[in-house]
């Protein structure tokens, strides 16, 4: 890899990947130069001596296992954090980025993972806070208004100004973020795992927007664990392991397996899992689901007339376009929502809309739940990671003695946790909210399968996990199913499904519309399914499954977020 030609730097001395800089290379040809950036939190390395260039005008991406210190630059990069050492300078000339405004003023751009929008205020106003021009709001927003306009024509962010953010659906949460970016005169772009909550359809057109964006200029800077959006998108790409910068490459000259191995210094193998034959008839069930009906606040049919059932040692995936009824599913059977119609037997408890059983009576049954959104429903940020390891179990006789939490029990256990499931850095006293995302959603993982489930509700195991996290996390839910466990998978990850399901069925607009054997499905199959496209009689002839999909994402998206 030596002697490939770089547009950015990687200084790691210690690693053979990593080149030198071209000293005959005008500074001003780069819009971002990282020089010698460290930065730790107490005991924890999170960078080291990086160095890093990236051109302007390019795409470049950044990977690494989840705690690399991809964000923790990134964040170095926007305000949020100061490096120890080192310097950064845009454009030819040193800055001091010491807040989010420096870095705003310096032409700096972030959409964060977990997205920074006011959920009451409309996308007009999401993009006004903290950059009103005049004393009368009604003339900020009169210009902002216009403004708006035309960066949503110039790059095709299509955006609905004045409904509420709450209102809209992920993909349209994203580009107002961007826009907001814009809005602000950013010249440099940095996007924190963007497509970790978007559907395929929604991603496609996020890469769109960011083409769009290079060939006015923009730099674009991609956080991804995702090697096939690198693939598809980025110019050039640098790897970051340990906190250490250890290669830097053009995209054209690089494959998939290479960035895999290098982001966890070692071979990974492809992996194929064993799927169980049919069971007996006489397989106890560990869920049944019997004509399921939800209709929300609003009035909106979540579950229609929904039937399935997942035997023990038995792993059912869920598919579709997200927004189609499967988070609902979820909370149902997990207890947060109560049912409407219908009933359900989870592990041998019955519950209607008249006898509805909450979530803990469903930990104490053995039913334990992974939910998709960790932030909101699987951890409390402000928490240690300890803390959150025990949530839902904390009046546990394990933590709890006559009402008084035993902390050096739970940390400790905390320990053995995160040694289980390689959650970095494996330190109980840090607050949650230090974690990368795919460490949170990693001691999640831990949390609710380390105490043997009989039935195990899973959502999105792997969003915003790195390659490497991925394939310990598809083996431990495996073991979970090879030791009797009923599994219910939900995953936009048509990839996951395919590998990990015994049997696959699809959801659509709150009902399933197809059943397959999991050996038996592929993407093309499943996508149309997801569509509701697979049992096309020839009328609709004109219209083809990847429109179908289209608009069904964007229906269903917009029922997901009302």
């Amino acid at each position: 890899m030596s002697g490939r030609n770089t547009d950015a730097v990687a200084g790691s001395a210690a690693s053979p990947s990593a080149s030198t800089p071209d000293a005959a290379t005008p500074s001003m040809d780069y819009a971002i130069e990282l020089r010698g950036i460290s930065k730790r939190f107490g005991a924890v390395r999170a960078n080291k001596d990086i160095d890093l260039r990236v051109r302007r005008g390019t795409i470049h991406g950044i990977v690494g296992e989840n705690g690399a210190g991809k964000s923790t630059l990134m964040s170095i990069l926007y305000g949020f954090y100061q490096a120890d050492s080192g310097d950064v300078l845009i454009n030819g000339k040193s800055v001091s980025i010491t807040s989010s405004r420096d870095a705003i003023d310096a032409g700096i751009g972030m959409v964060h993972q977990h997205f920074m929008l006011v959920d009451t205020f409309s996308v007009l106003e999401n993009v006004m806070l903290g950059a009103e021009d005049h004393a009368l709001l009604s003339h900020s927003a009169k210009d902002a208004r216009s403004e708006l306009q035309r960066l949503a024509d110039e790059y095709q962010l299509s955006v609905h100004v004045d409904t509420l953010v709450s209102d809209l659906p992920v993909g349209e949460q994203q580009r107002t973020e961007i826009l907001k970016a814009l809005y602000r005169h950013a010249e440099i772009l940095i996007l924190d795992e963007p497509t970790g909550v978007l559907t395929p359809q929604e991603a496609d057109q996020l890469f769109r927007v960011l083409n769009a964006l290079k060939e006015r200029g923009v730099t674009v800077i991609l956080i991804t664990h995702k090697l096939r959006e690198i693939m598809d998108v980025t110019d050039t790409v640098s790897v970051l392991r340990m906190g250490e910068m250890v290669a830097h490459l053009n995209t054209a000259d690089t494959t998939m397996s290479e960035l895999a191995e290098l982001m966890v210094g070692r071979k990974l193998e492809t992996k194929s899992y064993h799927r169980v034959e049919s069971l007996p008839d006489d397989t106890p069930l560990g869920i049944e689901v019997v004509d399921l009906g939800v209709v929300d606040n609003s009035g909106k049919t979540r579950l229609k007339n929904l039937s399935l059932s997942v035997k023990r040692g038995e792993i059912l995936g869920v598919a579709g376009v997200a927004g189609n009824g499967q988070s609902m599913l979820l909370e149902v059977l997990s207890g947060i929502t109560p049912p409407g119609t219908g009933h359900f037997v989870i592990n041998g408890q019955k519950t209607t809309a008249e006898n509805p059983i909450g979530p803990s009576q469903m930990r104490a049954n053995k039913v334990h739940h992974v939910p998709e959104d960790r932030l909101k429903l699987g951890l409390v940020k402000a928490f240690t990671a300890a803390e959150s390891s025990v949530l839902g179990y904390q009046r546990s006789t394990q933590f709890n003695l006559r009402g008084l939490l035993q902390l050096d029990t739970i940390r400790n256990a905390c320990r053995n946790l995160m040694s289980g499931f390689d959650v970095r850095p494996g330190d109980p006293k840090l607050k949650s909210a230090s974690f990368s995302g795919g460490n949170q959603q990693k001691l999640i993982l831990a949390r609710e399968l380390e105490k043997a489930p009989d039935v195990l509700l899973v959502g999105q195991p792997t969003r915003g996990v790195d390659i490497g996290a991925i394939e310990l996390i598809h083996e431990k839910i495996i073991e979970m199913r090879d030791g009797g466990c009923a599994v219910l998978l939900v995953s936009v990850e048509l990839d996951e499904i395919m590998a990990l399901a015994d049997r696959i069925v699809v959801m659509y607009e709150g009902q399933i519309v197809a059943e397959i054997n999991g050996r038996d499905a592929n993407k093309t199959q499943l996508g149309l399914m997801m569509a509701n496209a697979h049992n096309d009689d020839g009328r609709g002839a004109t219209r083809s499954a990847q429109d179908a999909m289209r608009d069904s994402t964007r229906d269903s998206a917009r029922d997901s977020a009302a």
